[in-house]
């Protein structure tokens, strides 16, 4: 991303997205890794190639509840092979969030899960919920703190506009 780009992008931070910090440079995200709801491990390079918004939440946090339905339909919206939501939950047990997913009906969003919250640690994440996003070779770009409705017009635009600036060239 170049500078015209980076800020045309931090220009369309209003409404839902007004404190999105963008990051006048990309940031290397941490290695460390995380598992799938099966328990089997992973980590970012599972995503390689897709621009990723990594949600760090957890069941006991209300804004993180109010928020996943938006996530779920921004997943549902822009999901692909250009874009994914992780929502990577810090609960004790993945069953505990797959029980919240059956309940209020996610059906697009996959669960991750760090229940020692390492991952989210070495993201310096210090509250829930957290949304890094990714671009496609698995740096931060941008972070925002606190809930956002993520299927709003501002964050689907925004979001579309990352995947754009970041495809390869023609």
């Amino acid at each position: 991303m170049d500078a015209a780009e980076l800020e045309a992008l931090k220009a369309m931070r209003t409404g839902q997205m007004a404190t999105l910090v963008i990051h006048d440079a990309p940031r290397t995200a941490p290695s460390v890794g995380f598992t799938d709801a099966a328990g089997n491990p992973m980590d970012y390079s599972a995503f390689e190639g897709k621009v990723v918004l990594v949600n760090f939440w957890a069941t006991w946090c209300a804004p993180c509840r109010k928020e996943m339905p938006t996530l779920d339909n921004l997943q549902a919206e822009l999901g692909g092979p250009d874009f994914t939501v992780a929502a990577i939950s810090s609960d004790r047990t993945a069953e505990q969030s797959q029980k919240f997913f059956d309940e209020i009906g996610v059906g697009d969003l996959t669960l991750y899960h760090d229940p020692r919250a390492t991952l989210a640690r070495a993201s310096r994440v210090i509250g829930y919920p957290v949304v890094l996003i990714l671009d496609r070779q698995g740096r931060e770009i941008a972070r925002l703190t606190g809930g956002a409705e993520w299927d709003s017009i501002e964050a689907v635009e925004l979001l579309r506009r990352v995947i754009e600036m970041t495809s390869e060239a023609p």
